[in-house]
């Protein structure tokens, strides 16, 4: 009896410990579940539920549309309303267009203006052309600029075979038979077959000319020298003052 009241004693404290924990436990979740419950209530404060489901409206608005009866619009009005705007369209551009017409029209005019300006006027006696074996040489009008005698060309290969010119080779002699020193520049140095006109220009010194009145020319392919172009009674420009 002695030794059962002895280990209850030795008991007692463990257990008021363990109790004592237990208690404080308990109370400070009490505590914890209180606190956080007030800090909810405080965070949903002026937050209240819709009046009505989100859906409710929309299905008001469907039951409304369905209600109507639906409406199918004739072709023939469909076509006029089209045409209609069409037109509306189209009186709108076309201001538009007759201005730019207009603008374009101007710009032509301009240009050809300064075009027939660049060009030298038209002189009587040109062109001088002559032909050998399909290939055409041409020139043009004549005048003189800063010194030069200039004579405006043009080559042409009508023939079915390329050919080609060294124009070095390109002998020039005033009325009185005097060699002159000439070079052409512009034309290139081979002809296609079935070409196009090439224009170039032959430049003579003036000081060269004196007592000069006309000019003739020749000029020959290379290196086979088959095809040879003359043309004489070329008359020399006066200086323009």
């Amino acid at each position: 009896m002695a030794k059962n009241v002895t280990s209850i004693k030795r008991l007692n404290p463990t257990a008021v410990v363990t109790i004592t924990l237990l208690a404080l436990m308990l109370v400070g979740g009490c505590l914890s579940g209180i606190w956080g419950f007030a800090l909810g209530r405080e965070a949903l404060k002026g937050v209240t539920q819709p009046d009505a489901r989100p859906t409710a409206k929309k299905n008001q608005k469907d039951s409304q549309l369905a209600s109507k009866p639906l409406v199918f619009v004739k072709e023939a009005d469909i076509i006029k309303t089209v045409k209609v705007r069409i037109q509306e369209k189209d009186k709108q551009e076309k201001p538009e267009k007759e201005k730019k017409q207009a603008d374009s029209n101007i710009d032509e005019k301009l240009v050809a203006k300064a075009e027939a300006a660049q060009k030298p006027p038209t002189q009587s006696g040109f062109p001088i052309t002559t032909k050998d074996k399909g290939v055409v040489l041409e020139i043009l009008s004549t005048h003189q600029k800063e010194g030069i005698l200039l004579l405006d060309v043009s080559l042409k290969n009508e023939s079915s075979q390329p050919v080609q010119f060294v124009y070095s080779f390109l002998d020039v002699t005033d009325n009185w038979g005097r060699p002159l020193s000439a070079n052409i520049e512009g034309l290139p140095k081979e002809l296609p077959a079935n070409s196009q006109a090439f224009t170039g220009t032959v430049n003579i010194p003036s000081s060269v000319l004196e007592n000069a009145e006309q000019l003739s020319l020749t000029l020959t392919d290379y290196p086979e020298q088959k095809i040879r172009l003359q043309a004489a009674g070329i008359p020399i420009a006066k200086p323009s003052n």
